[in-house]
Protein backbone atom coordinates (compact mmCIF):
# COMPACT_ATOMS: atom_id res chain seq x y z
CA UNK A 1 0.00 0.00 0.00
CA UNK A 2 1.22 3.48 -0.91
CA UNK A 3 -0.13 6.18 1.39
CA UNK A 4 0.04 9.84 0.37
CA UNK A 5 0.03 12.06 3.46
CA UNK A 6 -1.20 15.59 2.73
CA UNK A 7 -1.18 18.81 4.73
CA UNK A 8 -3.07 22.06 4.32
CA UNK A 9 -1.26 23.90 1.54
CA UNK A 10 -0.25 20.76 -0.35
CA UNK A 11 0.96 21.31 -3.91
CA UNK A 12 -1.77 19.89 -6.12
CA UNK A 13 0.67 19.13 -8.92
CA UNK A 14 2.85 17.01 -6.68
CA UNK A 15 -0.07 15.05 -5.27
CA UNK A 16 -1.58 14.58 -8.71
CA UNK A 17 1.56 13.36 -10.39
CA UNK A 18 2.19 11.00 -7.49
CA UNK A 19 -1.24 9.44 -7.86
CA UNK A 20 -0.83 9.20 -11.63
CA UNK A 21 2.56 7.46 -11.43
CA UNK A 22 1.24 4.79 -9.08
CA UNK A 23 -2.02 4.36 -11.04
CA UNK A 24 -0.09 3.97 -14.30
CA UNK A 25 2.20 1.37 -12.74
CA UNK A 26 -0.82 -0.61 -11.49
CA UNK A 27 -2.54 -0.43 -14.88
CA UNK A 28 0.57 -1.68 -16.67
CA UNK A 29 0.59 -4.69 -14.39
CA UNK A 30 -3.16 -5.26 -14.85
CA UNK A 31 -2.76 -5.16 -18.64
CA UNK A 32 0.18 -7.56 -18.35
CA UNK A 33 2.45 -5.06 -20.09
CA UNK A 34 4.87 -5.55 -17.22
CA UNK A 35 5.58 -8.38 -14.82
CA UNK A 36 5.92 -8.12 -11.08
CA UNK A 37 5.05 -11.28 -9.15
CA UNK A 38 3.10 -10.39 -6.02
CA UNK A 39 3.77 -6.72 -6.68
CA UNK A 40 0.29 -5.51 -7.68
CA UNK A 41 -1.05 -5.30 -4.12
CA UNK A 42 1.81 -3.01 -3.16
CA UNK A 43 0.45 -0.44 -5.63
CA UNK A 44 -2.90 0.06 -3.92
CA UNK A 45 -2.97 3.68 -2.82
CA UNK A 46 -4.86 6.13 -0.67
CA UNK A 47 -4.68 9.77 0.37
CA UNK A 48 -4.77 10.60 4.08
CA UNK A 49 -4.37 13.54 6.41
CA UNK A 50 -3.11 13.55 9.98
CA UNK A 51 -6.61 13.77 11.47
CA UNK A 52 -8.70 12.30 8.64
CA UNK A 53 -10.24 15.63 7.67
CA UNK A 54 -10.09 17.16 4.17
CA UNK A 55 -7.27 19.62 3.58
CA UNK A 56 -7.09 22.75 1.49
CA UNK A 57 -4.45 22.88 -1.23
CA UNK A 58 -2.02 25.71 -1.83
CA UNK A 59 -4.42 27.08 -4.46
CA UNK A 60 -7.32 27.03 -2.03
CA UNK A 61 -9.13 23.94 -3.31
CA UNK A 62 -10.60 21.34 -0.97
CA UNK A 63 -8.79 17.99 -1.17
CA UNK A 64 -10.79 14.97 -0.05
CA UNK A 65 -8.95 12.23 1.83
CA UNK A 66 -9.61 8.57 2.52
CA UNK A 67 -9.16 8.90 6.26
CA UNK A 68 -6.50 9.45 8.88
CA UNK A 69 -2.99 8.08 8.78
CA UNK A 70 -3.01 4.66 10.39
CA UNK A 71 -0.54 1.93 11.20
CA UNK A 72 1.96 1.09 8.46
CA UNK A 73 4.29 -1.89 8.07
CA UNK A 74 7.25 -3.15 6.05
CA UNK A 75 5.20 -3.61 2.86
CA UNK A 76 3.95 -0.02 2.93
CA UNK A 77 5.25 3.27 1.62
CA UNK A 78 4.39 6.65 3.12
CA UNK A 79 4.85 9.54 0.71
CA UNK A 80 4.61 13.23 1.67
CA UNK A 81 4.29 15.80 -1.14
CA UNK A 82 5.53 19.29 -0.44
CA UNK A 83 3.52 22.44 0.18
CA UNK A 84 3.11 24.99 -2.58
CA UNK A 85 3.02 27.78 -0.02
CA UNK A 86 6.38 26.75 1.45
CA UNK A 87 8.46 27.77 -1.52
CA UNK A 88 10.38 30.34 0.53
CA UNK A 89 12.85 29.76 3.38
CA UNK A 90 10.56 31.57 5.84
CA UNK A 91 7.54 29.46 4.94
CA UNK A 92 9.58 26.27 5.16
CA UNK A 93 10.71 27.24 8.65
CA UNK A 94 7.14 28.02 9.76
CA UNK A 95 6.09 24.58 8.54
CA UNK A 96 8.31 23.02 11.20
CA UNK A 97 6.26 24.58 14.02
CA UNK A 98 2.82 23.76 12.63
CA UNK A 99 0.83 21.42 14.88
CA UNK A 100 -0.06 19.06 12.02
CA UNK A 101 3.56 18.82 10.91
CA UNK A 102 4.72 18.10 14.48
CA UNK A 103 2.07 15.39 14.85
CA UNK A 104 3.01 13.96 11.45
CA UNK A 105 6.64 13.75 12.53
CA UNK A 106 5.71 11.36 15.34
CA UNK A 107 3.64 9.23 12.97
CA UNK A 108 6.41 9.19 10.37
CA UNK A 109 8.94 8.04 12.94
CA UNK A 110 6.64 5.21 14.04
CA UNK A 111 6.06 4.12 10.45
CA UNK A 112 9.79 4.11 9.76
CA UNK A 113 10.42 2.07 12.92
CA UNK A 114 7.97 -0.54 11.64
CA UNK A 115 9.87 -0.83 8.36
CA UNK A 116 7.74 1.33 6.07
CA UNK A 117 9.42 3.10 3.16
CA UNK A 118 9.33 6.86 3.81
CA UNK A 119 9.52 9.45 1.02
CA UNK A 120 9.08 13.22 0.77
CA UNK A 121 9.70 16.00 -1.70
CA UNK A 122 10.22 19.75 -1.61
CA UNK A 123 9.43 21.39 1.76
CA UNK A 124 8.08 18.10 3.17
CA UNK A 125 11.70 16.98 3.52
CA UNK A 126 11.90 19.45 6.42
CA UNK A 127 9.21 17.45 8.23
CA UNK A 128 11.22 14.25 7.81
CA UNK A 129 14.36 15.95 9.09
CA UNK A 130 12.58 17.43 12.10
CA UNK A 131 11.28 13.95 12.95
CA UNK A 132 14.87 12.72 13.11
CA UNK A 133 14.50 10.41 10.11
CA UNK A 134 17.40 12.01 8.22
CA UNK A 135 19.96 12.35 11.02
CA UNK A 136 23.27 10.91 9.90
CA UNK A 137 21.86 10.28 6.41
CA UNK A 138 22.11 11.90 3.02
CA UNK A 139 19.14 13.82 1.63
CA UNK A 140 18.12 16.44 -0.88
CA UNK A 141 15.44 19.11 -1.03
CA UNK A 142 14.33 21.92 -3.31
CA UNK A 143 17.51 23.58 -4.52
CA UNK A 144 16.66 27.08 -3.28
CA UNK A 145 15.83 25.75 0.19
CA UNK A 146 19.20 24.00 0.59
CA UNK A 147 20.86 26.79 2.65
CA UNK A 148 17.93 26.92 5.07
CA UNK A 149 17.79 23.14 5.31
CA UNK A 150 21.53 22.91 5.97
CA UNK A 151 21.33 25.55 8.71
CA UNK A 152 18.46 23.80 10.50
CA UNK A 153 19.74 20.25 10.12
CA UNK A 154 23.58 20.19 10.17
CA UNK A 155 23.49 16.47 11.00
CA UNK A 156 22.12 15.73 7.52
CA UNK A 157 24.42 15.49 4.50
CA UNK A 158 22.66 17.58 1.87
CA UNK A 159 23.16 16.48 -1.74
CA UNK A 160 21.95 19.70 -3.33
CA UNK A 161 22.51 18.54 -6.91
CA UNK A 162 20.54 15.31 -6.72
CA UNK A 163 16.95 15.01 -7.88
CA UNK A 164 16.27 12.01 -5.62
CA UNK A 165 18.35 10.59 -2.76
CA UNK A 166 17.67 7.10 -1.39
CA UNK A 167 19.24 6.72 2.04
CA UNK A 168 18.48 3.34 3.60
CA UNK A 169 14.74 3.37 3.09
CA UNK A 170 14.17 7.12 3.37
CA UNK A 171 13.79 8.89 0.02
CA UNK A 172 13.91 12.64 -0.54
CA UNK A 173 13.48 14.72 -3.69
CA UNK A 174 13.63 18.28 -4.93
CA UNK A 175 10.84 20.66 -5.89
CA UNK A 176 7.23 20.13 -7.02
CA UNK A 177 7.68 18.08 -10.16
CA UNK A 178 10.68 16.25 -8.77
CA UNK A 179 7.85 14.45 -7.00
CA UNK A 180 7.43 12.47 -10.23
CA UNK A 181 11.04 11.29 -9.92
CA UNK A 182 10.41 10.46 -6.28
CA UNK A 183 7.38 8.33 -7.12
CA UNK A 184 9.27 6.46 -9.82
CA UNK A 185 11.91 5.69 -7.19
CA UNK A 186 9.19 4.43 -4.83
CA UNK A 187 7.76 2.16 -7.55
CA UNK A 188 11.26 0.88 -8.29
CA UNK A 189 11.84 0.08 -4.62
CA UNK A 190 8.44 -1.52 -3.98
CA UNK A 191 8.03 -3.45 -7.21
CA UNK A 192 10.88 -3.24 -9.73
CA UNK A 193 13.15 -0.75 -11.56
CA UNK A 194 11.91 -2.10 -14.90
CA UNK A 195 8.32 -1.18 -14.04
CA UNK A 196 9.38 2.32 -12.98
CA UNK A 197 11.26 2.71 -16.27
CA UNK A 198 8.19 1.62 -18.22
CA UNK A 199 5.97 4.06 -16.32
CA UNK A 200 8.41 6.87 -17.20
CA UNK A 201 8.11 5.95 -20.86
CA UNK A 202 4.31 5.89 -20.81
CA UNK A 203 4.09 9.22 -18.99
CA UNK A 204 6.91 10.75 -21.08
CA UNK A 205 8.99 11.52 -18.02
CA UNK A 206 12.65 12.23 -18.69
CA UNK A 207 15.31 10.65 -16.51
CA UNK A 208 16.70 13.56 -14.49
CA UNK A 209 19.28 12.48 -11.95
CA UNK A 210 20.29 16.04 -11.17
CA UNK A 211 18.46 19.28 -10.38
CA UNK A 212 21.67 21.25 -10.84
CA UNK A 213 20.69 22.58 -14.26
CA UNK A 214 17.73 24.36 -12.67
CA UNK A 215 19.73 26.10 -9.96
CA UNK A 216 20.20 29.85 -9.99
CA UNK A 217 23.31 30.82 -8.07
CA UNK A 218 21.91 34.25 -7.20
CA UNK A 219 19.12 32.52 -5.25
CA UNK A 220 21.63 30.51 -3.24
CA UNK A 221 23.82 33.39 -2.20
CA UNK A 222 24.48 33.55 1.50
CA UNK A 223 24.08 36.57 3.74
CA UNK A 224 27.55 35.79 5.12
CA UNK A 225 29.84 38.63 3.87
CA UNK A 226 32.86 36.32 3.87
CA UNK A 227 31.11 33.97 1.44
CA UNK A 228 30.09 36.88 -0.78
CA UNK A 229 33.73 37.97 -0.84
CA UNK A 230 34.72 34.41 -1.71
CA UNK A 231 32.24 34.34 -4.60
CA UNK A 232 33.70 37.57 -6.02
CA UNK A 233 37.22 36.16 -5.74
CA UNK A 234 36.33 32.89 -7.46
CA UNK A 235 34.39 34.69 -10.21
CA UNK A 236 37.45 36.85 -10.92
CA UNK A 237 39.74 33.81 -11.09
CA UNK A 238 37.70 31.19 -12.91
CA UNK A 239 40.42 30.63 -15.50
CA UNK A 240 42.93 29.15 -13.05
CA UNK A 241 43.14 26.53 -10.32
CA UNK A 242 42.55 27.79 -6.79
CA UNK A 243 43.94 26.28 -3.61
CA UNK A 244 41.98 25.93 -0.39
CA UNK A 245 44.38 28.35 1.28
CA UNK A 246 43.65 30.97 -1.39
CA UNK A 247 39.93 30.50 -0.94
CA UNK A 248 40.22 30.84 2.83
CA UNK A 249 42.39 33.97 2.47
CA UNK A 250 39.81 35.54 0.14
CA UNK A 251 37.12 34.86 2.73
CA UNK A 252 39.37 36.21 5.51
CA UNK A 253 39.11 33.02 7.51
CA UNK A 254 40.81 29.67 8.05
CA UNK A 255 40.29 26.67 5.72
CA UNK A 256 38.42 24.81 8.47
CA UNK A 257 36.14 27.74 9.25
CA UNK A 258 35.50 28.29 5.55
CA UNK A 259 34.46 24.68 5.12
CA UNK A 260 32.10 24.97 8.08
CA UNK A 261 30.52 28.20 6.83
CA UNK A 262 29.97 26.84 3.33
CA UNK A 263 28.43 23.69 4.76
CA UNK A 264 26.05 25.55 7.06
CA UNK A 265 25.30 28.39 4.65
CA UNK A 266 25.01 26.62 1.31
CA UNK A 267 25.31 22.91 2.01
CA UNK A 268 28.48 22.69 -0.11
CA UNK A 269 32.17 22.01 0.25
CA UNK A 270 34.71 24.61 -0.99
CA UNK A 271 35.41 22.46 -4.03
CA UNK A 272 31.71 22.14 -4.86
CA UNK A 273 31.28 25.89 -4.48
CA UNK A 274 34.05 26.61 -6.98
CA UNK A 275 32.83 23.95 -9.39
CA UNK A 276 29.30 25.32 -9.28
CA UNK A 277 30.47 28.83 -10.14
CA UNK A 278 32.53 27.44 -13.00
CA UNK A 279 29.65 25.40 -14.35
CA UNK A 280 27.26 28.36 -14.01
CA UNK A 281 29.62 30.57 -16.05
CA UNK A 282 30.20 27.79 -18.58
CA UNK A 283 26.44 27.30 -18.95
CA UNK A 284 25.99 31.02 -19.54
CA UNK A 285 28.69 31.05 -22.22
CA UNK A 286 27.28 27.97 -23.94
CA UNK A 287 23.79 29.44 -24.02
CA UNK A 288 24.70 32.99 -25.10
CA UNK A 289 27.74 32.61 -27.37
CA UNK A 290 29.04 30.37 -30.13
CA UNK A 291 32.32 29.68 -28.34
CA UNK A 292 33.28 25.99 -28.76
CA UNK A 293 33.04 23.74 -25.73
CA UNK A 294 36.84 23.36 -25.60
CA UNK A 295 37.32 27.14 -25.36
CA UNK A 296 34.60 27.48 -22.76
CA UNK A 297 36.38 24.80 -20.73
CA UNK A 298 39.62 26.80 -20.82
CA UNK A 299 37.84 30.03 -19.86
CA UNK A 300 36.46 28.45 -16.69
CA UNK A 301 39.73 26.82 -15.61
CA UNK A 302 39.90 23.44 -17.36
CA UNK A 303 42.88 22.66 -19.54
CA UNK A 304 41.43 19.21 -20.13
CA UNK A 305 38.13 19.42 -22.04
CA UNK A 306 37.30 15.81 -21.14
CA UNK A 307 37.58 16.61 -17.43
CA UNK A 308 35.38 19.66 -17.96
CA UNK A 309 32.72 17.53 -19.67
CA UNK A 310 32.70 15.12 -16.72
CA UNK A 311 32.33 17.91 -14.16
CA UNK A 312 29.71 19.71 -16.22
CA UNK A 313 27.64 16.54 -16.58
CA UNK A 314 27.91 15.88 -12.83
CA UNK A 315 26.67 19.35 -11.88
CA UNK A 316 24.34 20.18 -14.78
CA UNK A 317 22.94 16.72 -15.34
CA UNK A 318 23.69 16.80 -19.06
CA UNK A 319 26.63 17.07 -21.44
CA UNK A 320 27.82 20.58 -22.36
CA UNK A 321 26.53 21.66 -25.77
CA UNK A 322 27.33 24.84 -27.63
CA UNK A 323 24.83 26.79 -29.72
CA UNK A 324 24.25 25.49 -33.23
Amino acid sequence: MITHLVFDGVAEGSLGVGLDVVHTAARLLDLKLAKAPQGRALLEQRVVSVDGRPVRSGTGRSIAVDGALGRLGPNDALVVPGLSGAATPGAAQRLLSRADAVAAGTLLARAAARGALIAASCSATFVLARAGLLAGRSATTTWWLVPTFAQHFPQVTVCSDRMVVDSDGVLTAGSAFAHADLMLAVVARLVSPSLAHLVAKYLVLDERPSQARYMVMEHLRSADPSLRALERFVAANLDRQLSVDELAHAAATSPRTLARRLKSGLGMTPSQFVQRLRVAQASHLLETTRVPVEEVAAQVGYADAAAFRRVYRRYAGQAPRGRA
